[in-house]
């Protein structure tokens, strides 16, 4: 046995390791929010129906801004929180947007025909806008002042204390 072969692959494997090792037992909840405070990166996508649709439209209105995907249990808990603060808050001048993540346009069309949405749902070919946020997985929600600021971003689903207590704010 060639122990110099070892004692480098040692060096090598056990700091990768360890680095790994110490993600693990993370709350994802507690990804960066590095955006917040920031100008909120622009965009202009199309609906699943293919109308365009940019952030510059809505400028001037409070905006909630939902990254999701069907395949994602969490979303699917967390869309009927969407669907109440939009019905609440949508009349309130309250602009309502989701983006698909990393899913088919079908397949989200049929769970929107079946659940509802009071928003428009955007396509990501690619995923540049989810890039441009620094999207790490689903649910995640941003949170954009009529200024066009991101005051808050919630990884994971979204409860309904905070929908309410950052739109009440934002307002």
């Amino acid at each position: 046995m060639n122990w110099r072969v070892l004692s480098i692959g040692a060096v090598v494997t056990l700091p990768l390791v360890a680095l790994l090792a110490s993600g693990f037992g993370r709350d994802p909840k507690l990804r960066s929010n590095a955006l917040e405070g920031r100008q909120a990166p622009a965009f202009s996508l199309k609906t699943l129906s293919g109308e365009p649709f940019s952030l510059a439209s809505v400028k001037g209105k409070p905006v909630v801004l939902n990254f999701w995907s069907t395949w994602c249990q969490p979303c699917k808990i967390e869309h009927p929180v969407l669907m109440g603060a939009a019905e609440s808050y949508g009349p309130a001048g309250v602009q309502f947007v989701a983006v698909l993540y990393q899913d088919e346009p079908a397949k989200a069309q049929a769970f929107l025909n079946r659940s509802g949405a009071h928003w428009p749902t955007l396509a990501d070919p690619g995923g540049r806008t989810a890039i441009a946020y620094g999207v790490a997985g689903v649910p995640e929600t941003f949170f954009i002042d009529k200024d066009g600021r991101i005051v808050r971003k919630v990884s994971g689903p979204v409860s309904q204390a905070i929908m309410v207590t950052t739109l009440e704010q934002m307002l």
